[in-house]
């Protein structure tokens, strides 16, 4: 499989877990244990949050129990089926949308479910699993299939495992795998002071 962590570059050093988090879509078969699971949920646990709400739910699913299994991946797209089956781990983060203690729109609730999912990647990172976070599925389909109540909104899904081989996946997902991470520059993303046109 080789070094598929090799195309790093940061234009000053960070954090190692930062530079190793990759979002694979080669997974192998070895599952996720229970108690890496529990780890992955406690470190999303204890994420920063507005008034300390905690509006993250997640719903996940292991190889192990098919018939929850196939309804996550039935809420992905098409594109994101052919190689996330492969995911010995499939989830979809949710946000409470309105604040426990007032019933007040919480328009925070997506920000700290990023806050919350970015503690569980690092975490899963620590443990030697990586993560793919998917934009690509159907919230309403989610929302039937897996019973989720008014007041909570699906919000992105992920793919949770060990790398696996790029070999398995079609030709055009292989590039894309071994393709070397790219960002924008810092120039382009970043402001002092007041906005400025770039």
């Amino acid at each position: 499989m080789g070094d598929q962590n090799k195309h790093i570059i940061a234009e000053v050093a960070i954090n190692s877990l930062i530079a190793q988090r990759k979002s694979p879509r080669a997974f192998s078969a070895e599952p996720v244990t229970q108690e890496e699971l529990q780890t992955l949920f406690e470190a999303a646990r204890w994420a920063a949050s507005a008034m300390n709400e905690q509006p993250w739910r997640f719903i996940y699913a292991t190889k192990e129990n098919e018939e929850a299994y196939n309804r996550l991946l039935s809420c992905l797209a098409e594109p994101n089926q052919v190689w996330a089956k492969d995911a010995p781990v499939l989830m979809l983060t949710v946000a409470k949308t309105n604040y426990s203690g007032n019933n007040a729109p919480n328009s925070h609730a997506w920000h700290d479910i990023g806050l919350a999912t970015a503690n569980l990647v690092l975490q899963a990172t620590e443990l030697g699993l990586h993560a793919h976070m998917m934009g690509g599925y159907s919230a309403t389909k989610a929302r039937e299939v897996l019973g989720i109540p008014a007041g909570y909104e699906p919000v992105t899904m992920l793919a949770i495992g060990h790398i696996g081989d790029p070999e398995q996946l079609p030709e055009q997902l292989k590039a894309r795998e071994l393709a070397p991470r790219t960002r924008k520059p810092l120039e382009e993303l970043v402001h002092e002071g007041v906005w400025q046109e770039k």
